[in-house]
């Protein structure tokens, strides 16, 4: 499958995904530490997908938390230049705001999980 492009914050800390601000993984992790945590992702998001009961799932859902925290992409910001964290909001209603309203319309579309091909 291929990876789609979704729209990149100009600063790095971001991408647009389904109309919303999702925070990328910490750059400064070693590929090491990076490959582990997305391992141990995908490993929990199957066994959420594959839980039998209540007590399953939350273990799992816990464990997609931790690996999301190791990657940065959760919990406390990885930047250190004292911006909050605008993850979950729409580009429009946040500082990227300028940005967000100067992409293209395609761009702009890939960020809202829509077709942008023009229809016949």
């Amino acid at each position: 499958m291929a990876r789609k492009d979704y729209p990149e914050t100009p600063d790095g800390r971001y991408f647009v995904a389904k109309s919303r601000l999702w925070r990328k993984t910490d750059p400064r992790l070693d590929d090491t530490t990076r490959r582990a945590a997305v391992k141990a992702l995908m490993q929990a998001r199957r066994a959420v997908r594959f839980a039998k009961d209540e007590v399953e799932t939350r273990a799992a859902r816990d464990a997609v938390d931790a690996a999301k925290h190791a990657l940065g992409e959760r919990g406390p910001v990885w930047w250190d230049d004292g911006t909050p964290d605008e993850g979950g909001r729409h580009p429009k209603n946040s500082s990227y705001a300028e940005w967000w309203a100067d992409l293209p319309d395609t761009a702009r579309a890939a960020g809202a999980g829509k077709d942008a091909t023009p229809q016949p």
